[in-house]
């Protein structure tokens, strides 16, 4: 069943049972290079726009095909301010969940190095703190990052299928649930 209602950058889409999968065109991705401000904001997002605190969680798959590829949770306030948790294949040739801040310019940090094809993420927001964690059970979440991000108090929240230097790919989002709740331990991401 698809939560969400809106789409930036659409594309094909195919819905079935529990699952969503997003088809990333080639080199699409969303990020503004610390290094040079080169801005890429051309990956399909499929959102819902959320006001106020929530905690967004959903089993994320895809094969890993190209460097960079990625599933993601994604969070914007706008075209320079959002943020995204993705399971990506890394360019030191691991399955590795990502997080990526972008206030201006993007930040990039590799977290936890896994084997499966498909883990879980949940990114969580308590007003302007932010809490991003990950779990290869579906039920016990390590975290990643907790994070302060000045935003609007309503946000778009969804899903991102991204393949920034290869041809395309395509992502599997499952179990998705987006809850209005109020974390009270955000470390915890409960």
């Amino acid at each position: 069943m698809n939560i969400f209602e809106k789409w930036l950058n659409e594309s094909n889409i195919v819905e079935r049972d529990n699952l969503i999968q997003i088809s990333a065109p080639e080199r699409t991705d969303y990020f503004i290079n610390p290094e040079n401000g080169q801005i890429k904001n051309n990956a399909p997002f499929l959102y819902k726009d959320i006001q106020g605190d929530f905690v967004l969680r959903a089993k994320v798959r895809h094969d890993f095909i190209s460097k960079y590829d990625g599933a993601a949770l994604f969070i914007m306030d706008s075209d320079h301010c959002w943020a995204k948790l993705c399971y990506e294949y890394t360019d030191f040739n691991t399955y590795a969940v990502v997080s990526v801040v972008t206030n201006g310019v993007s930040d990039d940090a590799n977290g936890q190095n896994l084997t499966n094809k498909s883990v879980w993420l949940q990114i969580g927001r308590k007003g302007d703190a932010f809490a991003m964690h990950y779990s290869t059970d579906g039920s016990h979440y390590q975290m990643v990052r907790v994070f302060n991000l000045k935003v609007s108090d309503t946000l778009k929240v969804g899903i991102v299928s991204q393949s920034p230097i290869g041809k395309g790919l395509v992502s599997d989002f499952s179990e998705i649930q987006i809850e209005k709740v109020t974390m009270e331990d955000i470390r915890a991401g409960k």
